[in-house]
């Protein structure tokens, strides 16, 4: 039972809708949104119905919200304890953990029947199998017990990019499982730069992050090869698979210069937390520009205006 000096009462309907809705930790599934909309875009050869794409989004949206809320349920006892955490409805008492279940289940129930009704049933069942994937392996088994907790919890993270491509196209191909390969990769330099600014909060709860248990400089020596491997990965899109043309090539190159450039400067300073926190805060952006460059590249306008520059420069030659 977990003792709060906090008032378990709202004052209003919206107070109580707001609890509810910062149970889902809302600044995240943005993020998750962006890698299934960058995926189906690329299935769908830049034309994607925009009823799918809604209804894909707002089943991926309650999938998140409901892995989310459980994790909210479970890790209550150490969002206590940890001053940035403790204001959390769960632990503040503002909603009681059966009502967060209830609230949780129905999420998860309302995201499988609109995947399965409006897209298809291997979408929804990707969904679901990142909620079940969320709580039981990274929630319950990883985070409390390994310092690869993220590592493989990523796989949690990455599953929208399978959902998005499955709504589409109703399979999985090499494509599909690239694009779920470059959010896998990419979570550990993200996640591990947050630890890395939050070290003594992980460790107050006893939760073995990277960083806790075997120190900075060994921390960034993962990020920087991370970091290196993802930049890699993104790449293979444009060759030897061939599902994105220069544009994307051209955004990927960059934003990965940044991004190794960033976790260079990291892996020279492993104690800043002012670079840990520059390499968080750029690999967010890192992530929603390359799925925007997905989009834009997959355009059949950008297809055009590339062949017109082509014929044009070879006009020229």
């Amino acid at each position: 039972m977990i003792e709060t000096n906090v008032s378990k009462h709202h004052e209003t309907f919206f107070q109580v809708l707001q609890s509810y809705y910062q149970l889902t930790k809302p600044r995240i599934i943005p993020l998750l949104l962006i890698t299934t909309a960058g995926s189906m875009w690329i299935a769908a050869k830049g034309q994607v119905d925009p009823l799918l794409l809604l209804v894909t989004l707002i089943g991926g949206t309650l999938a998140a919200a409901s892995a989310q809320t459980i994790n909210c349920i479970y890790d209550r006892d150490i969002d206590y304890d940890m001053e940035r955490t403790r204001h959390r409805p769960l632990p503040s008492g503002r909603v009681q953990p059966r009502d967060a279940l209830i609230f949780a289940i129905f999420l998860a129930i309302a995201s499988f029947t609109i995947l399965t009704v409006f897209a298809n049933l291997l979408a929804a069942l990707l969904a679901f199998s990142g909620i079940i994937f969320y709580v039981l392996v990274y929630t319950h088994w990883l985070k409390r017990h390994s310092t690869q907790n993220i590592v493989i919890g990523g796989a949690a993270g990455a599953i929208p990019a399978l959902v998005g491509w499955a709504a589409v196209t109703d399979t999985l191909s090499w494509t599909a499982l690239l694009l779920f390969a470059i959010v896998f990769l990419w979570t550990p330099p993200h996640f591990w730069a947050l630890a890395l600014m939050i070290r003594d909060d992980y460790a107050k709860v006893g939760i073995p992050m990277l960083p806790v248990i075997a120190g900075n400089l060994p921390t960034v020596r993962q990020i920087w090869y991370y970091t290196l491997i993802t930049v890699v990965a993104t790449m293979l899109l444009v060759y030897p698979l061939g599902q994105t043309g220069v544009v994307y090539g051209a955004i990927a190159l960059y934003l990965g210069g940044v991004f190794i450039y960033k976790a260079w400067q990291l892996l020279q300073n492993p104690d800043d937390k002012d670079l840990a926190r520059g390499l968080f805060l750029y690999s967010i952006s890192y992530m929603m520009l390359l799925c925007l460059g997905m989009v834009i590249d997959s355009l059949p306008f950008t297809h055009d205006v590339v062949s017109i520059l082509l014929s044009q420069f070879h006009f020229l030659s």
